[in-house]
Order: C-alpha cells, then structure tokens, then sequence
C-alpha cells in the first residue's frame, strides 16, 4: 500500500504544505483513493503521479474547509479532461449538498460521469470495491467527523491439494472458487471458498484519521493494524497556551494510543502553520513535534511531508520512498 502525502498543513497552507490531502495506491496500480480533498488538492496533484482520470473513490472526514474546499474543483476539472468512468464520494452529512450547491451556483451542469455520494456517517457504512474494504470510525471533533479503517483485500490462492483430494474438476469450478463462490459437486457435495484458498498474504490494514482530540477512540480499529496516520496539531507547550476549544490532538496524545496499542508504524500529518519546516527556523519547527511524539513511542514513527511517499510493504514495514 502506498501512502502519498498531497498536503500536510492544519487550517491554512503555508509557503512549504498545502491543506489535508492523501493519496493511497496498492502498490503500482493505476487507479487510486483520495483521503481528504483540502483546497489545491488538483494543483498538487500535477505534480505527482496520480490524475484524476485513475481516481476511483473520494473519502471525506468531515465540513471543515481544509479538509474539502478543494472537492468541487477537482471533480469539475475532471469532467472537463473528458472523464467517463463513475465517481463515488463517500462522505459525511453536508459533503454532498455542497458540492450540489456549488455546482448549481457556478453554472456546472451534465457532468459526463456519474458521481454518487455514500454517507459514511451512517451506522451500517462499509466500502469494498474487492480491492480495498473501508469502514468509518467516529471522531471527537468540534462537527462529525470520521477517521477510516482500510483494509487490503489481496488475491487468493488456491490449494490445489486440497482440490484434487476433494475430486473438484479443473476449469471453469476452480475458477468459481477462486472468485470466493461455493460450488455444487455432480454428487451433491457443496464446496465452499473457504475450504480451498487463502488470501496470497496477510491483508495490510491503516488507519487514517481525520480532525480528532482523542485518539484513544481508535483503540479498538488499531487492534488489528499495521499503520496510523493521525492528525498532531500541536505540541503539549502550544495546546496549554491555545486552549482546547480547537479540538486537536497533539503528539503526545496520539504518540501514547499507538504505543498502547502496540502500533508498528505511526505517520503524523496535519500541523499547525505554526511549525515551521525550515532549519533555521528560532522556535517550533515540526522536529518539535516529532520529538515530543518519541518520548512516548518507540515504533517506526514518521512525519508526513508534501509529495511524500511511503510504502507499507507485504511484512508490515512502512518504507519513505
């Protein structure tokens, strides 16, 4: 699974991050999910390698501006590069209505694809696609807001073993089985998937949060995860003089969940303009932040940058590409 950064800044951009977006890929496919659309979102995406055309789904934590102000204009810019292929939003209550109303408002009219909206606020929301399975896990924000839960589904192998001491003719039944269906032998036997294949290697399951100041509600999705990627607003200094009226995490809270949960791998995103990139910079500079968060954490522990790839392999390391 592949993770790239498309803007890593909370609230506002700054000279150096653009606004809340992500890009995830299985590894070398083509065709991808967006996590987040901030505003800009399609200005950094020329300069990856991912286009809208090979965008398959669109998943929306929650209102606020930095994390969707740039969705009417990337779904506007696709229809006009001559897009075909459906569209599907998966968002929270207010996601759709805006897009409608800016749509109606700026005069875009018969979109050339279908765009259809899912609410992921709603108790029985789950995704599969047969590539990837999502489900929603709800935030303390300052409005409804969700992180998502995504698990790989890798192809299946079948054990041909198992299958000739079960005497299943080979051809167009292996097949059937192969795609997850059971099958009825001529002696009336029932096969079931289960019985002949296994998944070709343990699924990759991440966590990607949205705007949260109390990651602990993710205990339970990161009990069988191998990454988190987490909103860390602030360093502990800043949160006491700024107040918590924001509701936002900050290193140290999110640092302490992924130890509890005994987490692998932890990337830290969505940071105040505050912190500053450059090194020369006096005070706040993000290595605050990761400092903080190492004092608590001692897994593979990341800090998101803009246009930046990592790679959560098939053993569970997350490499920066």
């Amino acid at each position: 699974m592949r993770f790239t950064f498309l803007g890593t800044s909370a609230g506002t951009p700054t000279t150096s991050r653009n606004v809340t977006a992500l890009a995830l890929a299985i590894d070398e496919h083509r065709e991808w999910y967006l996590f987040d659309c901030g505003e800009g979102t399609q200005h950094r995406l020329l300069k990856s390698r991912y286009s809208s055309a090979k965008l398959k789904t669109i998943f929306i934590t929650h209102v606020h501006g930095d994390h969707c102000y740039g969705l009417p204009g990337l779904i506007a810019s696709a229809n006009m590069s001559g897009r075909k292929a459906p569209l599907t939003v998966c968002a929270p209550d207010g996601i759709e209505q805006y897009v409608r109303s800016t749509f109606a408002l700026t005069d875009v009219h018969n979109l050339r694809f279908p765009l259809n909206f899912v609410r992921s606020d709603h108790d029985n929301f789950r995704y599969n696609d047969g590539h990837i399975s999502v489900s929603a896990v709800a935030m303390s924000h300052r409005v409804p807001c969700y992180a998502y839960h995504v698990s790989e589904i890798p192809p299946f192998h079948l054990n041909e073993e198992i299958l000739d001491s079960l005497k299943v003719p080979r051809g167009p039944l292996w097949h059937q089985l192969q795609q997850g269906e059971n099958i009825t032998l001529e002696d009336g036997r029932i096969i079931s998937a289960d019985q002949v294949r296994s998944p070709a290697w343990t699924p990759r399951r991440a966590v990607i949060g949205g705007d949260n100041d109390k990651p602990d509600l993710l205990s339970k999705a990161l009990e069988n995860s191998d990454l988190l990627i987490h909103e860390s607003t602030f360093t502990e200094d800043v949160l006491a003089r700024v107040g918590p009226q924001y509701m936002h995490s900050t290193a140290e809270m999110v640092a302490k969940t992924a130890a509890n949960a005994k987490l692998k791998n932890l990337i830290l995103t969505h940071f105040s303009q505050r912190y500053r990139t450059d090194i020369g910079a006096k005070e706040h500079t993000v290595n605050d932040l990761y400092k903080e968060a190492r004092n608590y954490y001692q897994g593979n522990l990341q800090l998101a940058e803009d246009l930046q790839s990592f790679q959560l392999e098939k053993d569970k390391t997350l490499t920066k590409l």
